[in-house]
């Protein structure tokens, strides 16, 4: 899938394909998982999933932040975001990908 973006219809077709779940059962899954992340997430609460990664909710306090074209000082408003800790194992498969067979890197990048 190398070059393209991963949509939840590929999330679906690949649960299809790998599990043996109907294509109805297998979108109803993927949205199962997604959802439930999402409603984790938004409470707040980190979602680790092993071998993959963390999905973390950091508050952002108030500060001040400048635009770039007049130099104006602008408060920038207290936040929540969220940031992703990929885990040491997707970490390593990622290298090893890279260094086996140059998969994940662009076309061009030599």
């Amino acid at each position: 899938m190398g070059g393209k973006t991963v949509t939840r219809a590929d999330l679906c077709e690949a649960v299809y394909r790998k599990v043996g779940l109907s294509r109805t059962e297998s979108a109803q899954l993927v949205e199962v998982v997604l959802d439930e992340i999402s409603d984790c997430i938004i409470r707040g609460e980190p979602v680790k999933l092993s071998s993959f990664g963390s999905f973390i909710v950091r508050s952002k306090s108030e500060r001040v932040g400048r635009n770039p074209k007049t130099g104006e000082e602008v408060p920038i408003s207290p936040r929540r975001v969220m940031v992703f800790k990929p885990s040491n194992v997707l970490k390593d498969k990622i290298n090893s990908a890279l260094i086996d067979g140059g998969q994940g890197t662009n076309p061009g990048d030599d």
